[in-house]
């Protein structure tokens, strides 16, 4: 029987998960198919019924969808449960395990791809949805030395920032934490000395309704500061362009996206992921996609 993983989202069209992810399975000769599901927010409901059904071993959750599904699962693994969202969803026999492999993906490449140790660093994260919450947490477990979440909307910023404030106190972290509003006049005063800044929003993202778009300006962008898009379609992002202009180094998201699919490869299929496959079907697509 033919068995179905999912990716639930909206949109997808920008999406080239299906295509490395099933170029992985293929590799192992695995009867089993990724599929795009498409679903708005109303339908979730529905199509957490469908992952419950026997031949689908689980799914990939994208934006808009991270936070919302951790409400759904039967069981939540802690650093999911910590972030507050769920990337990977596994079917137990139709209860449903949730996963958070953005931490694992986001270090991976920041480590391998950038060169880049987080330790006591100066971190600005652009959003405060759930990769920003995945991220965040991910950097507080590597002892950065303070961390800025810059969002649009300074009140949801302000309850990850609440609910960050909280985690390093209960576990005895000093690490001083605020937030800035994207829209602010004093946006620039809090880009300045920061060593790593990471977008965690959609703006810049193909099919998005911020397509074209730069979260921050090149004016405004540290000159030694490394800067990391987790948009990864197009792979030259209006802030990744922006940031080399103001002699910036940069990291695309593309490395990230294919490093959490790796884990979540692994959670699915219980077999070590073909990472160069996966790398190299994902590089093809960009490519065929004009990435």
């Amino acid at each position: 029987m033919t068995r179905y993983i999912g990716l639930i989202g909206y949109p997808l069209k920008h999406s080239i998960s299906p295509e490395f992810q099933q170029a992985a399975l293929d590799y192992y000769g695995l009867d089993i198919l990724y599929e795009p599901w498409e679903v708005r927010a109303g339908d979730i409901t529905s199509v957490v019924k469908k992952l419950r059904q026997p031949q689908n071993l689980g799914a990939n959750i994208t934006v808009p969808h991270k936070e919302i599904m951790l409400g759904f699962m039967d069981e939540v693994e802690e650093f999911a449960r910590i972030a507050g969202a769920v990337n990977t969803v596994l079917n137990k026999d139709g209860r449903l395990a949730g996963y958070n492999t953005d931490g694992t993906g986001f270090l991976k490449a920041l480590r391998e791809d950038a060169r880049f140790e987080p330790e006591n660093k100066k971190v600005m994260i652009l959003g405060a949805g759930g990769a920003a919450r995945a991220v965040s947490f991910t950097l507080l477990f590597q002892k950065i030395g303070s961390l800025i979440i810059a969002n649009r909307s300074l009140n949801k910023a302000e309850n990850l920032v609440e609910e960050l404030k909280k985690w390093t106190a209960e576990n005895h972290i000093g690490i001083a934490i605020r937030t800035t509003s994207l829209n602010s006049q004093g946006i620039k005063q809090d880009t300045m000395g920061c060593q790593l800044i990471v977008n965690c929003t959609t703006v810049g993202m193909r099919h998005s309704p911020d397509e074209g778009q730069s979260p921050l300006p090149q004016a405004i962008m540290p000159r030694d500061a490394l800067v990391y898009d987790l948009v990864y379609n197009p792979s030259q992002t209006p802030l990744l362009a922006a940031a080399r202009a103001a002699g910036a180094r940069t990291l695309g998201g593309l490395p990230m996206l294919v490093y959490q699919g790796v884990a979540s490869f692994k959670l699915w299929t219980g077999r070590e992921a073909p990472i160069d496959i996966m790398l190299s079907a994902a590089k093809k697509a960009m490519a065929n996609a004009g990435g």
